[in-house]
């Protein structure tokens, strides 16, 4: 791992990132959070847990990526995952929904335990374009060059692999395909799964079921969803 002041990456992500760390927009992010921390505000995810999907999901073994906008902006709510919340948080609306999902399409039971960890572990990388947000005020951190970072790491996993299913989820989203190779890789795009658009064809979309799909022709492992 290399440390970030408190923040570690794994070295895979690393080797294929160096160059961005050293870049005057990312120092720029590390003084706005030590700013904000020093005078008080509350970030989300904490600091160590910036880089969690990068931790759990290396470089090397990215199969399936999904792509959010921001984190949870709710307390103890996020820890570097995208949709993902901790073990004793309320289940959010939105997750609540592809679990839904998951139920229509694959029949997954509903589960008692709303973090994505094991997700991850599977090497489905939930990845939010901001990795920081302020304490309830969403999409607070979206101008402090976080995109630049994320689009660099979307463009590069375009650019280093092959095959990979992108999932898209809502408008913003969707305006990252121009970073993806799409000769190359898988794109599922469709709304976000919160109460406000999940029946403007997210319910009924089966991407679940398409990515092993993908992968079970492909003759790769699927995605277990029966764990949590």
């Amino acid at each position: 791992m290399v440390y970030i002041n408190t923040i570690h990456i794994d070295d895979s992500w690393k080797a294929v990132l160096a160059d961005e760390f050293s870049k005057p927009y990312f120092a720029h992010i590390k003084e706005t959070l030590l700013q904000e921390k020093q005078t008080g505000h509350s970030i989300y995810p904490k600091l160590s847990n910036i880089f969690n999907a990068f931790n759990l999901t290396p470089f090397d073994k990215v199969r399936v990526v999904i792509l959010w906008q921001d984190p949870y902006h709710g307390e103890w709510e996020a820890h570097g995952l995208c949709f993902s919340v901790q073990d004793w948080v309320k289940l959010p609306p939105s997750l609540k929904n592809i679990f839904k999902e998951l139920n229509t399409d694959i029949g997954m039971q509903i589960p008692t335990t709303w973090n994505l960890t094991h997700r991850a572990e599977q090497w489905v990388f939930l990845l939010n374009a901001s990795l920081t947000v302020m304490k309830d005020t969403p999409n607070s951190h979206k101008d402090i060059w976080w995109h630049t970072f994320t689009d660099t790491v979307i463009k590069t996993i375009s650019d280093k692999k092959d095959g990979i299913i992108f999932l898209l989820r809502w408008a913003f989203a969707q305006n990252k395909k121009e970073l993806i190779d799409t000769s190359r890789h898988t794109v599922l795009e469709a709304p976000h799964p919160s109460p406000f658009s999940v029946h403007k064809w997210f319910f009924w979309c089966k991407h679940f079921s398409k990515v092993n799909e993908i992968l079970k022709h492909r003759g790769e492992q699927e995605i277990d969803r029966s764990v949590i």
